[in-house]
């Protein structure tokens, strides 16, 4: 006879491994993804920095918080934060995230 179609177990055995693939996958790809938000706040961090540097050579003063150098124009609001929830700092002239 001519079936057209799976068996159940054929379909519980697609579904098993297709599973275990899955769980396997998942924490690789949560660790990148940690990696990702660290790489990317360090490079916001870099950015705050040069912004500080640009601030100290127009006004020869360090900015006291990471307020002045947005109102100056050398930062916007949306690099306040960096996407893993820390928040830059200006600490002894040099930015930081905490």
């Amino acid at each position: 006879m001519n079936k057209k179609g799976f068996t159940l177990l054929e379909m519980i055995l697609v579904v098993s491994v297709l599973s275990v693939l899955f769980l396997l996958t998942v924490p690789s790809i949560q660790k990148v993804l940690a990696v990702v938000d660290e790489k990317g706040c360090s490079a916001l961090v870099k950015v705050a920095d040069a912004a500080i540097v640009q601030y100290r050579l127009e006004t020869g003063d360090f900015p006291d918080d990471v307020y002045d150098l947005i109102s100056h124009g050398y930062l916007n609001e949306s690099q306040l934060e960096c996407s893993n929830g820390k928040s830059i700092v200006i600490s002894g002239g040099e930015a930081d995230a905490r």
